[in-house]
């Protein structure tokens, strides 16, 4: 009779073997997995900033006859004026039947409102600027004097992301 009775569960020693097996796998997928989830975002809010800033360049291209393209070697954020979300969104979405962009993000995929912003003095070879202010939600690069230009390490999610003038300017290196 003993014998039926051991044969029916498990022991309470191949349990918690079970169950530190399952806790290392989790250990050590979860934290892959949430860095993967972050690299997404930057991805995203990478091709969502060329995709603005390409039809605001068309833009600015169409209203001034020209504008500047290609990074230069520093960009002062107090030549700017930033501007709200439907200044933009009445930019690249005049009408129903013409438009740049046939939906404008308001938000990164880190649920931060972008920023937008168009320099002062239409004489200068800087125009454009638009800043993702990434997982922090601080504003770091675009509300500084100067924006540091070129690339920062890929798993710090908390770097703003900026697009200017035809291209990234900072962004993360992969």
């Amino acid at each position: 009779m003993l014998d039926r009775n051991r044969q029916r569960g498990f022991s309470i020693i191949e349990l918690l073997l079970v169950v530190a097996i399952i806790g290392l796998i989790s250990s050590i997928l979860i934290p892959n997995l949430l860095d993967a989830v972050q690299k997404a975002k930057q991805r995203r809010t990478m091709g969502e900033l060329r995709l603005i800033g390409t039809a605001w360049m068309n833009w600015f291209t169409d209203q001034n006859g020209a504008a500047s393209a290609g990074a230069s070697k520093t960009y002062n954020v107090g030549d700017f004026a930033r501007l709200d979300y439907e200044v933009i969104f009445n930019y690249l979405h005049p009408s129903d039947t013409f438009f740049y962009m046939q939906s404008v993000p308001e938000e990164d995929p880190w649920g931060s409102d972008l920023r937008y912003y168009m320099n002062t003095n239409p004489q200068s070879e800087q125009q454009l600027l638009l800043c993702a202010v990434a997982r922090d939600s601080t504003p770091d690069a675009c509300d500084g004097d100067e924006i540091p230009i070129g690339p920062f390490l890929a798993t710090d999610f908390d770097q703003d992301i900026v697009w200017a003038d035809g291209s990234l300017i900072r962004w993360p290196d992969v």
